[in-house]
């Protein structure tokens, strides 16, 4: 187990957080536990007791952080500022420094704290379920989230407005690099505490983006800026090309590091369309898939104007005119990636109008076909191959008029990764997917007959991909 002499927490301070209590569960039936996530921070070999005792019970890790604490925040939510937020159904349980990286365990669904509010503290079974499926496929298409640690069914039964009740409740224990969220700083901000700005960006600098220490006051404010921001643009992009919408890019949804996390009422969108949103409540598409990098913006200006209470001098606006640049070209790079392919032009400028071109005839072919989005990049991994356009699910797509333009431009390509192209996956005619009604159908047999698995069998087949994005 992977120990030290203090947690980083601590430096923070009892302003940032509150000591809470889990609640007691009447049962603790192991659903999931991540080995691998495990093994990151030296806690594969536990044994079942033991793993029960610290992820159910939770009771206090040696070494480790003496009371669970809720961390404090504030946050806008649907770009209305939130002062009554706070970790409500959560906690931070422990954190591990392995060689130059700071963990954080967190929970969900552990019991009431002071910023519950109304709620009841806890997490619905289906709710930890999606958030394992999530996290799982996304790591395997490569993008930057949080790694769903531990699931244990509670024996409690909930109610809830948006699923059929009394429904089956668990708890959930989620492996971050930080908790640290926009919110956190906003909170400082609201309440005029500049000194714990100060406080709050001098732990995250440290903990987070040593690499900043060499700077100072204003300069080191404006240059972690700049280093959220282009963590932040990374993850966008990530979420734009695996067809992901988030659905709640709040800004107690964001944290420091850009990791993508906190799973509620995600979708992978079937087939490309920009009005596409997750959430039933967002009315007004505030969050839909095409939004997502303006909302994202519009947070980081949200974290800008927070330090700038600090900073005076902070010329956060300026400084964030970057962001469309750095998610421009990380979607440039992680759509050739995810195609596994390379421009084998020389010239920086022709390569880019090129690969432009490229891009903007695949997403017109996705607007005007309608083909399904992960089945389209799947079909196309590692340039146009006609015999398995042939044997795709959806091969009468590729008789569309505006394929011709994207085979044209797509013929001109080199494959980049041979390794990849030969991988056995993609010698199968369907793609590894997770819209809605899949996910539906999968959680059917758990709910009527507690039958998990076709569960077990798109774990194995999200695993099988893991590495190949």
């Amino acid at each position: 187990m992977s120990h030290h002499v203090s947690p980083p927490i601590y430096e923070l301070g009892p302003e940032f957080y509150d000591e809470v209590q889990a609640a007691p569960f009447p049962d603790a039936k192991l659903r999931y536990r991540n080995q691998d996530a495990a093994r990151t921070i030296g806690l594969d070999q536990l044994s079942e007791s033991e793993w029960k005792s610290y992820f159910a019970d939770f009771k206090a890790m040696p070494g480790n952080l003496l009371t669970c604490l809720a961390l404090r925040y504030h946050g806008h939510q649907f770009r209305s500022y939130n002062p009554q937020l706070g970790d409500g159904r959560g906690f931070l349980y422990a954190q591990f420094q392995v060689k130059e990286k700071l963990y954080d365990l967190g929970t969900k669904g552990s019991g009431r704290t002071p910023y519950s509010r109304s709620g009841d503290g806890r997490l619905t079974l289906k709710g930890a379920f999606r958030e394992i499926l999530a996290t799982e496929l996304l790591e395997a298409l490569g993008v930057n989230t949080s790694k769903t640690f531990s699931v244990f069914e509670t024996g409690e039964s909930l109610e809830r407005h948006d699923e059929p009740s009394p429904t089956r409740a668990g708890v959930l224990v989620r492996l971050n690099h930080s908790h640290i969220r926009f919110g956190t700083f906003q909170r400082l901000a609201f309440l005029k505490e500049a000194d714990n700005i100060v406080k709050l960006l001098d732990y995250s600098v440290r903990h987070y983006y040593p690499e900043l220490s060499v700077y100072e006051g204003d300069e080191k404010a404006a240059a972690f800026l700049q280093a959220v921001c282009r963590n932040v643009a990374r993850t966008t992009a990530q979420w734009m090309m695996a067809g992901f919408v988030h659905g709640v890019l709040n800004t107690d949804n964001m944290n420091i590091t850009g990791e993508s996390f906190d799973y509620g009422p995600y979708r992978f969108m079937p087939k490309y369309d920009p009005a596409f949103t997750a959430a039933y409540f967002d009315q007004s598409g505030l969050y839909a898939y095409g939004r997502q990098p303006t909302s994202v913006l519009w947070n980081l200006h949200q974290l800008g104007f927070a330090l700038k209470f600090a900073y005076p001098n902070l010329p956060y606006e300026e400084l964030l005119e970057e962001f469309a640049d750095n998610f421009n070209f990380e979607s440039r790079r992680l759509f050739m990636h995810r195609l596994n392919i390379q421009n084998p032009l020389q010239d920086e400028r022709a390569s880019l109008e090129m690969d432009q071109e490229m891009m903007m005839n695949f997403f017109n072919f996705l607007a005007e076909a309608q083909p399904l989005f992960e089945q389209t990049f799947f079909d196309l991994h590692s340039g146009v191959n006609e015999e398995r356009l042939a044997r795709s699910p959806q091969s009468q797509v590729y008789s569309h008029p505006s394929f011709t333009e994207l085979k044209k431009n797509l013929d001109y390509y080199e494959i980049l990764d041979s390794k990849k192209a030969e991988h056995p996956y993609f010698k199968n005619s369907k793609c590894c997917s997770l819209i809605i009604d899949e996910l539906e159908s999968i959680w059917a047999p758990i709910a009527d007959q507690d039958d998990w698995a076709l569960f077990d069998k798109k774990l194995q087949e999200i695993r099988a991909i893991k590495g190949l994005y």
